[in-house]
């Protein structure tokens, strides 16, 4: 199921956006924030307001990854006048053939996934602290994997920036971890009640669970 039911708006910061509602399974719908669409000033003004998030936590480095945390990457590092940042792969290339890997669960994937770090860029964040950042934090599936692949390679994540938070389910699939989550808005999940329309499930309890819903859809490139 991929047909849009209208749109969600939502609050990033300083900033509103209006972002589509996209059905997932018969019981749940989401509404996706696609940060690659969202042009340069929308992200410049996003990374900002993050980075003044993150910078109490004093990272030396910012980890991402890709696709849709590239941009968010790229401003948080600009911001908190860093010069370097490390992006986590989640599709094999010929670079990261040796790739440290990590598995992943994310919401809309339903096959699995790893996320892959080249060893050329251990030393960049091995003994280092670091932001783990990303645009939306879902399942908590891909933080929790970045998360597990840094302290692997011996890097002290300190804090975890996100644009929105999306339900709740990631605070109990984080942990203790979760409390190191900074984010700018929030979003719920969706669920129909029962005149069929849209009714905001910010917990995450009722019907299919997101992982489940996306082991029974064909959704689009989502949140981890």
């Amino acid at each position: 199921m991929s047909e849009r039911r209208g749109t969600y708006r939502v609050t990033v910061g300083s900033q509103e956006l209006e972002i589509p509602l996209v059905p997932l399974a018969e019981d749940l719908t989401v509404a996706l924030l696609i940060t690659v669409d969202l042009g340069v000033a929308f992200a410049q003004t996003a990374g900002r307001e993050l980075a003044a998030k993150l910078a109490p936590a004093r990272p030396e480095i910012v980890v991402s990854v890709a696709t849709m945390g590239i941009p968010i990457a790229i401003e948080v590092t600009r911001a908190l006048g860093l010069d370097d940042y490390v992006i986590l792969h989640k599709t094999p290339k010929i670079h990261l053939a040796d790739a440290i890997a990590e598995p992943v669960r994310s919401i809309t994937t339903a096959t699995p996934q790893r996320l892959l770090l080249d060893p050329a860029r251990v030393d960049a964040v091995a003994g280092r602290r670091v932001a783990v950042v990303d645009d939306v934090i879902s399942t908590g599936g891909s933080t929790k994997a970045a998360l597990t692949l840094m302290r692997r390679v011996g890097a002290q994540p300190v804090v975890v920036g996100a644009l929105v938070t999306e339900g709740a389910q990631w605070r109990s699939y984080l942990g203790e971890d979760a409390a190191l989550v900074q984010a700018l808005g929030s979003i719920p999940l969706f669920r129909h009640g029962p005149d069929g329309s849209l009714v905001e499930d910010w917990e995450g309890l009722g019907g299919s669970t997101p992982a489940q819903a996306a082991s029974s859809a064909s959704g689009p490139p989502g949140a981890g």
